[in-house]
């Protein structure tokens, strides 16, 4: 299994915007994407800017199927302007899973 965090920063008053983009993108791959096993998304309650999404796939292949696929093109076509600098992003090989 392999997933893929990142931590998303919108600017100030784009928040709904990036939320709702982020969102689209969780519906395209629970409807479009069967090797991508979860795709959760949350938001800091004390910084409503700060969203994480934590990304579980089947192999490295459907991640990245998912990387250059439509769902997260669409989002970073709709809200990469609307973000406050760098996404972070980290991938990894999962391990242990309860």
């Amino acid at each position: 299994m392999h997933t893929l965090t990142a931590i998303i920063r919108a600017q100030k008053g784009y928040e709904d915007k990036v939320k709702a983009e982020l969102l689209k993108v969780g519906v395209f791959a629970r409807d479009n994407e069967p090797d991508t096993i979860g795709f959760h998304v949350a938001q800091d309650p004390d910084d409503t800017c700060v969203f994480i999404t934590f990304e579980r796939f089947t192999d490295k292949a459907a991640m990245d199927r998912h990387n250059s696929g439509a769902g997260s093109q669409g989002f970073f076509a709709e809200a990469g302007d609307l973000m406050d600098g760098d996404v972070t992003v980290v991938t990894a090989k999962e391990i242990w899973c309860a």
